[in-house]
């Protein structure tokens, strides 16, 4: 498969160095790498990305978030579907380990939670450290999410950015701006919290557009547990109330989904028609 990388990123993937930087990084390995691909394909991505009242957005819609994602890679279209196939390529994954240090990491062909996210204006994130097993695939433990933005001419002002939290939740320790061709790569451990919590106020029309995509790795019994949203220290009694009663109520759907072998599809439209009766 044609390599969509930039020259920079191929380099860094390969120098050792970039293993210690991510393993060394503060709290928990991360690390962000701009001018991610090179300038055709990011550009082909930027047009091809679907609006938001097009087909096929599942909602993600409640008290921890609020935003919108494209799971099904046959229908996510043009180039954005070429660099989902090559961020899964055994290519790719075998340089996502060498940085990582994290060997026989399996990616995700359903795109589970993952494929394209999009978040219009008022959108937000709550933090959190991301589910720990796949719902289908219960011997695959979550280990590495690589997330690449697509937001030309982003301002600090508009709000959007990653937070990235000590594990501890006492403090945000960096922010990271979604701006065109940026990617954050991280180890999803079980404290590895971030998210982006603060309301987007972009321009009307606009939304923040990113690829996730989630590696695993196959363990005889992983740690089973579904995303662990956090209120942060600064927030009211309610706000904390709030957000522990959400995680709750997605705990028990996220047990639902492994046992009855369900999708994001019959919830997301419920959710949309709520939605649309405020």
């Amino acid at each position: 498969m044609q390599n969509i990388l930039s020259d920079s990123s191929v380099a860094l993937f390969r120098n050792e160095s970039s293993k210690q930087k991510f393993c060394n990084a503060t709290e928990f390995p991360h690390v962000v790498i701009d001018n991610f691909l090179n300038t055709k394909t990011i550009e082909e991505c930027y047009g091809d990305f679907p609006k938001l009242d097009g087909e096929h957005w599942l909602n993600y819609l409640h008290y921890n978030e609020k935003k919108y994602g494209m799971t099904k890679i046959e229908n996510i279209p043009g180039a954005l579907k070429m660099v989902i196939q090559y961020l899964n390529s055994p290519e790719f994954v075998s340089m996502l380990e060498n940085i990582t240090g994290i060997k026989n990491l399996i990616a995700d062909p359903g795109l589970e939670g993952g494929g394209l996210h999009q978040i219009p204006k008022g959108g937000f994130l709550n933090i959190h450290a991301d589910f720990t097993a796949h719902p289908h695939h219960r011997n695959w433990r979550r280990r590495v999410n690589v997330l690449v933005y697509l937001n030309k001419d982003w301002r600090e002002e508009y709000g959007g950015h990653l937070e990235l939290w000590r594990r501890d939740m006492s403090e945000c320790f960096e922010k990271v701006l979604p701006v065109i061709n940026r990617c954050v790569i991280f180890n999803t451990d079980r404290d590895s919290f971030h998210g982006h919590p603060d309301p987007i106020i972009c321009p009307d029309g606009w939304t923040r557009k990113s690829i996730a995509l989630y590696y695993f790795t196959e363990e005889e019994k992983p740690l089973k547990r579904a995303t662990n949203y956090q209120a942060r220290p600064n927030e009211s009694l309610l706000k904390h109330m709030l957000v522990k009663i959400d995680k709750c109520m997605l705990i028990v759907y996220n047990q639902l989904k492994g046992i009855l072998r369900i999708n994001d599809d019959a919830v997301s439209k419920l959710l949309k028609k709520l939605s649309n009766k405020k």
